[in-house]
Formats: structure tokens, sequence, C-alpha cells
């Protein structure tokens, strides 16, 4: 069931996302060829702690991290790990959940690794570009599909893949709300938009096959091919007014 959000459900998770953009700023200032991923992990979570509130990630069905963090092949979900130390050329996904005052604010970004290569910045750039594509059809009377196939004609259309078994989420209350937000579909299909429907979209655009695997640790999601993977997302709010970006800055 889909719930539509108050003016005053809306601050409240206006806040959550306020901090989850303090954590993205502080990663894309971190990061950079010899940083320990786990130290990264715990400056995020010392960072929501100073604000009151907490990592929305850590404990989530177990998961050990406060954020999620997804070098190179990794789509989404990687697990910070004390030997994992970054290097020039990688990509490192950094996705942020925070829970404060009974609401949840979630966001990601995907980041260079010093110097990277130019195909690898085309990546990054036409995933950011495809999140935004989707957030344009994010509007009253629209359809939740509609954001989807704007994200995958934009994906697709520069030879990449968007990745088929995960989905953005509704969000409010709890981490993962309905509707799911998928990154490919039919334009005209799924749920009404309507005012008041808060909800993360997320692209995850593969450079080569959409095709994924799960690791062992039944968290950690990679490509099949083992080429690199771009993750960009959102929390937005649906106004009469259009899309709101809730965990809007400069950084992407």
């Amino acid at each position: 069931m889909i719930h539509l959000k108050s003016a005053h459900e809306i601050e409240k998770i206006r806040e959550s996302c306020r901090i989850v953009v303090e954590c993205l700023r502080l990663a894309k200032e971190m990061v950079r060829p010899g940083l320990r991923i786990v130290d990264l992990d715990l400056s995020i979570e010392n960072l929501i702690k100073s604000h009151g509130a907490k990592p929305a990630f850590k404990g989530y069905r177990g998961f050990p991290g406060s954020a999620c963090l997804s070098v190179d092949d990794v789509v989404v979900h990687g697990i910070p790990k004390k030997d994992e130390v970054l290097k020039e050329g990688q990509i490192i996904g950094v996705d942020v959940g925070v829970y404060k005052n009974g609401f949840y604010g979630d966001s990601a970004i995907t980041l260079p690794v010093g110097t990277v290569a130019k195909e690898t910045e085309k990546l990054l750039k036409v995933t950011c570009e495809s999140l935004y594509k989707g957030i344009g059809q994010a509007e009253v009377g629209n359809r939740v599909h509609d954001i989807s196939a704007a994200v995958q004609k934009h994906v697709e259309s520069n030879g990449y893949s968007v990745v088929r078994e995960l989905v953005g989420h509704g969000i409010g209350r709890n981490l993962h709300e309905d509707p799911q937000v998928p990154n490919f579909g039919i334009k005209g299909t799924g749920a009404r938009l309507k005012a008041g429907m808060v909800f993360c979209i997320e692209p995850m655009v593969n450079m080569g096959t959409y095709e994924v695997y799960t690791k062992a640790d039944n968290w950690t999601v990679c490509t099949s091919d083992g080429k690199p993977s771009a993750h960009f997302e959102h929390t937005i709010a649906v106004t009469d007014n259009g899309a709101e970006i809730l965990t809007m800055s400069d950084l992407f």
C-alpha cells in the first residue's frame, strides 16, 4: 500500500535527508587512493550519530556496515572491509541511509578514485543523467513506469544496461515502502503518481550486461561480467508542482 505523506511527514524525511547529504559530501572529501574503506564507513557513522540520528543500514537484516560501499564491479550493498584499500582508477558507490525522529532518508553517489578511464567517466555521467531523466517524469498524473522508461531509454541509448533485479522504493516511516520503482519498464504503466508520494529513484547502470549475482555473504551484488557499475540515488517527493528532491545538493 502506498502511503501519501503530509507536509509534516515530508519535513521529517527532509531532515534525515539533510544528514544523508552531509555524509555524501564527507565521502567526496575523503575518497582518494589509499583510503581504507572501513575508515570511510566509520566516519559516516560518526557524522550520523553526531546529529542524534542512526545509520539506517547498520543491522538492517543483518547488514554489518553503516554505509553500503561498492567498488568497481560491485553494483550495490558492498560491505566495508578492514583490508580493502581504494586504488587509483577505481570507482566507489556510496549509499547512505539515515533514521531520525521516526523517518528515513536515502541517497547514493558514485565517486571516482583519483583519475579514472574516459569510459568510466562516461558511465558515471550517463548514470547520473538518467537519474534526472527519471525525476523529470515524477509528476502528478504520470505513472511509476514513466520514470522507469525514461531511465532505461537514456541508459540504453548510450550503450549501457540497467540492472533488473534491484529497484528504487518508497520511503518514510520505513526504509523500504511501496511503490517499487524499477529502472526499466513500459511508459504508461504502473501506479498513478499522486501528490504526497515519497520515494527513491536509483539507477544502477552496468557498463556491460545487466546480469548480476550475489556473493556468498548474501549482500554484495556484482556484475556477472566483472565490468564496472554505477549507482546514483535521490529521495524525492511528488508535489503539485512536480518533483521535489529532498536530497538535493551540489554534489551531483
